[in-house]
């Protein structure tokens, strides 16, 4: 799957809801990307009002009629929150957990105990990885920026060179790897192998977080020498200090979801026969909804129980994880009818058509396109899910491992450049106490290289497999 090709498109695919020309439909992408743009930058909209007003412009731009854009915007909402909403729940409730028991300190405790000197950067990758796996990126934004400021002060380090490498932990999670919502999304839309997905975006994930991580955090330091600000160093209680759970404990139920979701895919490699006794069960237990269920219900016991938790300690952890995830939800499922408002208009068809003749791999015009969405909005999260229906026609008829591929190219491409349009910019910029100029000096060259590293990647590996 190097090149596009409209026998990609299948065979039984719905009329379009509008009989416009190609110009037309391209105008009318650029109208409703326009619209939401301008609401979420210039009006400061929410992301949800923006991409659901944005998918109505499409289709009227488009010349669809009105209560057919409103079905496909509404169709592909329920399809999207139905897909991936009870797992982006599932995965908000470990998150809040982790972190509520403890586990997470258990976690950074631990490996800091065992490095230091030269080691002390790869053990911040270490750290942010093995905990951003659950969380959302704001939340693992929470919870690491504590213990890299820690860490500097403590040990002496330069802030940069100890922050840039756990940023590039958590932010490489939450573009490339599931259960995290921008690869759900991508994953539902492109009809890929989520086992597959998972597998290959570890394998691009690595050399990746290396080279954005440890390695450009020497650079980083030296373009940007600052102390932790005092302000946002944690005091930590004797009490929250007590009782928590054991890191083996910890770390296995953290790695639950993974290690099932990779066996799925490992025995449907090996078995590859859809009635044999075994391969139905792991393609039971290794169901996204399974394993984070069972990732969850053993967290119960694993986290909260060395905790001290209680059935109502239990349940306040359970309903505060949920709480903060509704605008999340509404903002993937509003992409998820972007998405499909796209595709009803005959958008993906367009594209296929124009791009016929293009000498361009599909996995680059993927990430070209996530680029400028990314740059548009500011949001990793849009950024894919909006990309994600306009590539979702590359994927008809393609490779399992290639549809994967496809996926992954998305999300390098949701972290190119993150500037004052993203939230995760201010975030960034306030915890570390910076200048404007030095997050993009830091944070935004390190968001950048990731994204050029894990698109090159993916590419590399379309031309391989």
């Amino acid at each position: 799957m190097t090149r596009l090709s409209v026998e990609m498109l299948a065979a039984d695919a719905p009329p379009p809801i509008t009989s416009a020309g190609h110009a037309q439909l391209g105008i009318a992408v650029l109208v409703g990307i326009a619209v939401i743009v301008l609401l979420i930058t210039q009006f400061k909209l929410h992301a949800f009002l923006a991409l659901t007003i944005g998918s109505l412009a499409l289709g009227a731009a488009a010349g669809a009629p009105l209560d057919k854009a409103i079905t496909s915007f509404t169709t592909g909402l329920g399809a999207t929150v139905a897909g991936v909403g009870v797992l982006i729940a599932l995965g908000a409730v470990l998150g809040k957990l982790l972190a509520d028991s403890g586990g997470a300190d258990q976690i950074v405790d631990t490996i800091l105990a065992k490095a230091g000197g030269r080691a002390m950067p790869w053990a911040m990758v270490l750290i942010a990885s093995v905990i951003g796996l659950p969380l959302f990126f704001e939340v693992g934004i929470v919870l690491l920026i504590p213990v890299v400021l820690m860490v500097a002060k403590r040990g002496n380090y330069s802030l940069m060179r100890i922050g840039v490498p756990a940023l590039a932990g958590l932010s490489v999670m939450h573009g490339l790897i599931p259960p995290h919502p921008g690869p759900l999304v991508a994953i539902d839309a492109l009809k890929a192998n989520l086992g597959v997905t998972l597998a290959l975006g570890i394998l691009v994930a690595i050399p990746t977080v290396i080279v954005a991580g440890p390695l450009f955090s020497k650079a980083a330091a030296r373009w940007v020498d600052v102390p932790a600000p005092d302000r946002m160093l944690p005091q930590r209680t004797s009490e929250e200090l007590g009782r928590r759970p054991g890191f083996g404990a910890t770390l296995a139920t953290v790695l639950l979801p993974v290690v099932l979701m990779l066996a799925k895919a490992l025995v449907d490699i090996v078995v590859d026969d859809p009635a044999n006794r075994t391969q139905r069960v792991f393609d039971v237990i290794g169901s996204p909804l399974i394993a984070l269920l069972a990732s969850v219900i053993t967290g119960f016991f694993t986290l909260g129980r060395p905790a001290g938790f209680g059935k109502e300690r239990l349940q306040q952890t359970v309903e505060k994880g949920l709480m903060p995830i509704a605008g999340i939800l509404l903002i993937v499922g509003a992409g998820g009818g972007f998405k499909q408002t796209l595709i009803d208009s005959g958008v993906g068809q367009m594209i296929l058509d124009i791009s016929k003749n293009w000498s361009i791999p599909a996995v680059l015009l993927a990430w070209l396109i996530a680029v400028v969405i990314r740059l548009a909005t500011g949001s990793a999260t849009v950024a894919t899910v909006s990309a994600a229906g306009l590539v979702a026609p590359l994927a008809v008829g393609t490779s399992t491992t290639h549809t994967a591929l496809l996926v992954l190219a998305i999300g390098a491409g949701s972290l190119f450049f993150s500037f004052v349009n993203d939230a995760g910019f201010w975030l960034v910029k306030e915890y570390f106490g910076l200048s404007v100029g030095q997050t993009v000096k830091t944070w935004s060259i390190m968001e950048t290289i990731l994204s050029v590293v894990a698109g090159g990647l993916v590419l590399l590996l379309s031309l391989i497999l």
